[in-house]
């Protein structure tokens, strides 16, 4: 029994903002629309909440059907209702942010997909009121960085303490002390220390790290 019919249908749809690290540089990954309203125009992807799942779970197909990954670290950012934000009809959307390894997706799929790596600070004027909805994405990437081991998503599993701080400047835009950055990240004991060194960039070479189990 429909106990609501008096009341006006919305669509409820989620768009997903999607991070990694390539090249040393913060990357979102955008869509060129291939369907009317906007077609032709850069985006998010996202999808409609379909009648049998959550919008965590629409958030989760949406993105494996871009990335092929599955147990993406994502989290809701905000939800957006203007009454004029979908041209196509009255859409409701909740945004998440995902991160990403850069190394992990599967790149055919994103290609299949029409789907872009930029750089953030060459992010193309997006469609809809996207450029909002990154904008409140990075805000809340920026805010739990030093919260929650975020970082971490946009790693390997061993890494040197130059790749930590540089991630870390990716997200926040800035450059960092190193002196100051390693005491913060060694009286927080995230970290485990490995025998593994990385000579990739100096004959001395640089100690390879991983985060410490949380068993």
């Amino acid at each position: 029994m429909n106990y609501y019919k008096e009341h006006a249908k919305h669509y409820v749809g989620v768009d997903c903002v999607i991070f990694g690290l390539h090249e040393g540089k913060l990357n979102i990954l955008l869509i060129k629309r291939r369907m009317m309203p906007g077609k032709g125009q850069w985006s998010l992807m996202g999808g409609f909440v379909e009648e049998n799942e959550s919008v965590d779970e629409a958030a989760k197909r949406v993105l494996y059907q871009l990335t092929g990954l599955e147990n993406v670290y994502m989290d809701q950012v905000g939800t957006f209702g203007a009454i004029d934000r979908d041209p196509g009809a009255r859409v409701i959307s909740v945004a998440y942010c995902a991160l990403l390894n850069f190394d992990e997706q599967d790149h055919q799929r994103v290609t299949d997909n029409d789907a872009h790596w930029l750089p953030l600070e060459d992010m193309p004027q997006l469609y809809f009121d996207h450029p909002l909805i990154v904008e409140k994405a990075l805000e809340y990437l920026r805010l739990q960085v030093n919260r929650k081991p975020l970082v971490f998503q946009f790693l390997p599993e061993l890494f040197t303490l130059s790749q930590l701080q540089s991630v870390y400047e990716a997200i926040l835009g800035e450059k960092l002390d190193k002196r100051n950055f390693r005491k913060r990240i060694n009286d927080e004991g995230v970290l485990e220390k490995t025998e593994l060194i990385d000579k990739s960039g100096s004959k001395r070479g640089a100690t390879l790290y991983r985060l410490k189990s949380k068993d």
